[in-house]
């Protein structure tokens, strides 16, 4: 699958205070996150954030959760945001068919939450290096890629996600994407 900035949505899933410092890399996925939203802003993508349980598991950090409005935070309950006929909802009211996914953790809520999405219908990308597990989980990490891509998510990186939605080089925006890949 090709990635199609006007049929896209990014949703960023419970990049949370108290789960994102046990995260392998978890400083190199919120960067990765940070330019996705920025690209995502620059070509007018709508985007949703996702909440797990936040009572619990602390917010979203501040640097990610206030580029969102209210309107575009989902808390969940389910380690799947699909398994919220609320959240479905939400997607499907968005008209967008691609779904760009990036957050925490790859193995629990980005698999279940993509798996959901998929099972319904949506074309899936999972950015796997802004997709994170803690440390002692990258086994499961890379088991749960190779679930997803077997299902027809498509895995893809961030800078290959950044180049489709510039599209072309003679774009006028393609500039500040450059920048944002040099920034990663």
């Amino acid at each position: 699958m090709r990635i199609h900035r006007d049929q896209c949505l990014l949703l960023v899933i419970d990049i949370q205070a108290k789960l994102a410092p046990h995260i392998a890399g978890h400083e190199q996925l919120i960067g990765r996150t940070q330019a996705l939203l920025d690209a995502a802003e620059l070509f007018g993508i709508p985007r949703l954030l996702t909440e797990h349980c936040p009572a619990q598991i602390g917010a979203v950090i501040e640097p990610v959760r206030r580029r969102f409005a209210d309107s575009e935070i989902f808390e969940k309950t389910q380690f799947g945001a699909a398994d919220h006929p609320e959240f479905v909802a939400l997607v499907q009211g968005g008209g967008r068919r691609q779904i760009v996914i990036t957050g925490m953790e790859a193995h629990v809520c980005v698999l279940q939450t993509a798996l959901g999405l998929r099972g319904l219908g949506f074309d899936v990308a999972v950015v796997t290096d802004a997709a994170g597990s803690r440390e002692a989980r990258q086994e499961e990490r890379e088991t749960a890629l190779q679930r997803m891509a077997a299902v027809g998510c498509t895995l893809a990186g961030t800078e290959t996600v950044l180049f489709e939605w510039a599209g072309s080089g003679v774009d006028p925006r393609f500039r500040t994407v450059l920048g944002l890949v040099k920034g990663l």
